[in-house]
């Protein structure tokens, strides 16, 4: 079973070829840690004007008790302190999200 899961982060300006080619070249490590998290099928979106990233993935339902490990993992870390020159981030270089709540779904 799986659910979709949508939220979004905020680029600072000027960074957007270059947050596109950092994920053009993603890391495959990367890929196969979030794989094993249970997250599968994940889109990333920009809203330009305001350089807002709206994201949404598949997460399978264990994703939840999992979701620490990943954010603790070394893979994990390494990417968010790569990624963090271009976008908003917290103290631990994670980006700074904000979950979105579903009010429709059309099969």
């Amino acid at each position: 079973m799986s659910n979709k899961v949508a939220f979004t982060m905020k680029l600072k300006p000027n960074v957007v070829d270059e947050y596109k080619r950092r994920h053009d070249e993603i890391w495959p490590e990367l890929v196969h840690l979030l794989q094993q998290h249970g997250i599968s099928d994940y889109s990333i979106f920009l809203d330009e004007p305001s350089l807002t990233l709206f994201a949404v993935q598949k997460v399978s339902s264990n994703t939840t008790s999992s979701n620490e490990k990943l954010r603790e993992d070394a893979i994990m870390q390494r990417w968010w302190k790569y990624m963090a020159d271009l976008m908003e981030t917290n103290p631990d270089h994670s980006p700074v999200t904000h979950e979105l709540k579903l009010v429709f779904h059309m099969d």
